[in-house]
């Protein structure tokens, strides 16, 4: 399976062919065959006790790595894309109910995703004024949710960020710069609001409201 991952992500036309043959041309979601008969066998890697609903829609390519840990769950009508990047699930994490997750994007263990929430290591290019950016090359940049995060029902965290160990994302912020371990952040864009002090054993209000630096 490596080596076919390898093959396709190494060579432009082979890619571009394995591509076709997977999505239909002017598509996102893979074809019914790959859906029900490829991906359960080849590209849904799960732990023991994970759990897809039966109403989510896992749009899943072999090309890229797709895995759900142990107890793991992703609940209904939530969207999995890993067709631009590998999404990966650490255990005993949650992905709410109309959440979407689409790769590059690694979420650790003990992570809970509310409702409605937005994850996309992809943004479309636009450089090209001259050609449509639907049709211009996508840009991806990996978002990583660390252990013990909570992301709070409809929030939006963009391509490239980081939200740290055991830190808090208030629903309905967009985060567009990483936060460190064991923050409280809100707001659009969203801003630190609280940092646990390991020495007072308390969560305290930030001297400076800064996103994607350390207190």
């Amino acid at each position: 399976m490596n080596f076919l991952r390898d093959k396709i992500n190494t060579n432009p036309g082979f890619k571009r062919f394995m591509h076709r043959l997977l999505v239909p041309k002017n598509d996102y979601r893979p074809r019914w065959w790959v859906r029900r008969l490829l991906n359960p066998v080849i590209a849904l890697k799960k732990g023991k006790n994970a759990s897809i609903r039966f109403k989510a829609r896992m749009d899943i390519l072999p090309k890229n790595k797709f895995y759900l840990g142990d107890s793991g769950i992703i609940e209904d009508y939530s969207v999995v894309n890993n067709i631009l990047g590998d999404v990966i699930i650490g255990n005993n994490s949650l992905i709410g109910l109309r959440c979407t997750v689409i790769g590059p994007v690694e979420i650790g263990n003990d992570v809970l995703l509310a409702q409605n929430i937005v994850l996309s290591g992809q943004n479309h290019g636009y450089d090209n004024i001259h050609v449509s950016i639907r049709e211009q090359d996508s840009v991806t940049s990996k978002i990583t949710i660390k252990d013990g995060a909570w992301i709070g029902a409809n929030a939006v965290i963009v391509a490239g960020v980081t939200i740290g160990k055991n830190s808090i994302v208030a629903a309905g912020s967009v985060v567009t710069k990483s936060v460190p371990d064991f923050c409280i952040v809100a707001g659009n864009p969203a801003k630190v609001l609280k940092a646990y002090n390991h020495d007072s054993n308390e969560w305290e209000r930030a001297k400076e409201k800064v996103v994607g630096g350390t207190l």
